[in-house]
C-alpha cells in the first residue's frame, strides 16, 4: 500500500508541475481603486493609447510614463492623481507577447515619436512601467542601447521571471538562467550609481515552473552586492511590506502575500509607486 501511495502521488507530481497562486485570500484586506473614466484626451496609437487628463498641459518637456499590462482604466486613473500623461498598452496575456511586440530593437523608439507626432510634443522624462507579463515589454526595450538611453526610469511590479537552468527549482536555493536578467541587472546597476530610477515590487507568490519574483529579486541584489533588510510596515493598498533594498535610486521592496488577489494588490498601488519617480 506505500508504495501505491507514492506512485498515485508521483503521478499527480507529474500531471500538474505548475503550482497556481490561490484565487482567494481572506486574511488580510485587498481594497481595490475605483474603476473610473477620467476626464481627458485620449488618442489611439498603432498600439495602445495616449492619454492625459483633464487638466494636464500638454507641452514640450512633459514627463511621460509608458505602462505595459495594467488594463485601460488603472493607469489613467492613476495619471488623473498626479495630472501627468500616460501611454497604456494591453495586448494579451503571457510576458513573450509584451516581449515579441517590442523585440524590433527600433520599435520603441519609433511608436514613442508616433505618440509625440500624435500630440506635436516633444516628451522630456519618458518612465516605463509594467505589472506582471508586462515586464516582458520592458526587458525587450532594454534590450537596445539607444532606447535604454531614453528611458530614465522604470516601475516593475511583480513580472521579473526566468527559467530554471535545470528546468525545476531548488530543491534549496534555485539555479536561474540569468539570460532575462542581465538587462535588469544593468539598469539596477546604473540606478544605484544615480543615472538611471528603478523601483521593483515582489510579493511571495511561487509559479513553480519558472523562477518566482522573490527568486529574481534574491538574485539581483546579490550580483549587485546588497542585502536585503527585514522590515514590517504598511504599504499602499494595505499591503504588508516584509523587506527593502536600496541603494542610489535602487529599491526594491518585498511584500506578503502568495496569492492572485496579493498580486493585484500591488498593481492597483500603481499611483503610490509612480510618485516615487521623479
Amino acid at each position: 500500500m506505500v508504495g501505491l501511495a507514492a506512485f498515485v502521488v508521483s503521478v499527480m507530481v507529474a500531471q500538474s508541475p505548475q503550482n497556481p497562486s490561490p484565487m482567494v485570500e481572506h486574511r488580510r484586506e485587498h481594497p481595490r481603486l475605483s474603476k473610473a473614466g477620467p476626464p481627458g484626451r485620449r488618442d489611439p496609437l498603432s498600439v495602445g493609447t495616449l492619454f492625459a487628463p483633464k487638466g494636464a498641459r500638454i507641452r514640450n518637456g512633459m514627463p511621460l510614463l509608458v505602462f505595459f499590462h495594467g488594463g485601460t482604466w488603472l493607469p489613467e486613473v492613476a495619471a488623473a492623481q498626479r495630472k501627468a500623461a500616460v501611454l497604456h498598452v494591453q495586448i494579451g496575456a503571457g510576458s513573450g507577447v509584451y516581449g515579441r511586440a517590442f523585440a524590433e530593437p527600433a520599435r520603441f523608439r519609433q511608436w514613442i515619436g508616433e505618440a509625440e507626432t500624435k500630440w506635436g510634443v516633444k516628451f522630456g522624462r519618458v518612465s516605463l512601467g509594467g505589472w506582471s507579463a508586462g515586464n516582458g515589454a520592458i526587458r525587450a526595450i532594454l534590450r537596445d542601447a539607444a532606447s535604454y538611453d531614453r528611458v530614465a526610469a522604470v516601475i516593475s511590479i511583480d513580472g521579473i521571471h526566468t527559467d530554471y537552468v535545470t528546468g525545476k527549482p531548488g530543491p534549496q536555493e534555485s539555479d536561474l538562467a540569468p539570460a532575462h536578467l542581465e538587462y535588469w541587472l544593468q539598469y539596477a546597476r546604473d540606478a544605484m550609481a544615480g543615472r538611471k530610477q528603478l523601483l521593483i515590487a515582489h510579493t511571495e507568490i511561487f509559479p513553480g515552473t519558472y523562477a518566482s519574483t522573490t527568486e529574481t529579486a534574491d538574485w539581483l541584489i546579490k550580483e549587485l552586492g546588497l542585502k536585503a533588510r527585514p522590515v514590517l510596515r504598511w504599504g499602499p493598498m494595505r499591503t504588508q511590506q516584509l523587506s527593502e533594498a536600496k541603494r542610489g535610486k535602487f529599491e526594491l521592496r518585498g511584500y506578503a502575500g502568495n496569492s492572485a488577489p496579493d498580486h493585484v494588490d500591488l498593481l492597483h498601488s500603481l499611483p503610490a509607486y509612480w510618485k516615487k519617480v521623479r
